[in-house]
């Protein structure tokens, strides 16, 4: 794993697997020595497990949750064209929450936690 330090509080994380598989990851990830302290986070989609973009099982919530309480806003990075019409409802609205968003490349991730 490798972090990408954009601005002052932002960090991406970039590796070559999952690394997100339950809340507990996403708080370790947090509290990561090399990130803590930032207040936002980028993460690719692919290294989140698949099981978060199926709304059914209440793995999105648990971990967009921890990001929430913990007051870390996180920017996903991918390609989210092929989700389900509830997966696009709750990226939409969380898109307008100011906590988790959903964007297409890692620029447009920068500029939007740059700004919110």
């Amino acid at each position: 794993m490798k972090i990408i330090i954009h601005k002052p509080l932002i960090a991406e994380v970039v590796a070559e697997s999952i690394i997100i598989h339950t809340g507990q990851d996403a708080l370790d990830l947090m509290y990561n020595p090399a990130i803590e302290g930032a207040e936002k986070i980028i993460l690719h989609k692919k290294n989140i497990t698949p099981a978060f973009f199926d709304l059914s099982n209440g793995i999105a919530g648990d971990i967009v949750q921890k990001f929430v309480n913990y007051r870390v806003q996180l920017a996903i990075v991918g390609d989210f064209s092929d989700g389900s019409k509830s997966l696009q409802d709750f990226m939409r609205e969380s898109n307008k929450g100011g906590h988790i968003y959903f964007v297409e490349s890692v620029e447009k991730a920068v500029k939007l936690l740059q700004f919110n």
